[in-house]
């Protein structure tokens, strides 16, 4: 079992920049990795993923190119690096982990989650 739990979430102007980490208490080299958000009044939504090795890596097209997503498996920590943010990135952030055998973006296929985090984007 891990315990997940984000951080570095906040208000920013839009086109400013935020970095997002996820520590875990057990050892994240065992997990796929994902964030997830949830926007008030909508479902929870995939942003990216990350294998366990870190050799995978995928993104919602919404946040392609701007989002960065890596891991420290030495940290047990995994980041989302968000650039040039809009107002439509405004949600609470959710760190996840996945023991399963490939890595999916679906939020149901997640075993573990963070709390969330607030990340706000002002216009």
């Amino acid at each position: 079992q891990v315990q997940l739990v984000e951080s570095g979430g906040g208000l920013v102007q839009a086109g400013g920049s935020l970095r997002l980490s996820c520590a875990a208490s057990g050892r994240t080299s065992s997990y796929h990795m994902g964030w997830f958000r949830q926007a008030p009044g909508k479902e929870r939504e995939f942003v990216a993923a990350i294998s366990r090795s870190g050799g995978n890596i995928f993104y919602a097209d919404s946040v392609k190119g701007r989002f960065t997503i890596s891991r420290d498996n030495a940290k047990n920590t995994v980041y989302l690096q968000m650039n040039s943010l809009k107002p439509e990135d405004t949600a609470v952030y959710y760190c996840a982990a996945d023991s399963g055998l490939l890595v999916v973006v679906f939020p149901k296929r997640y075993d573990y989650w963070g709390q969330g985090t607030q990340v706000t984007v002002s216009s």
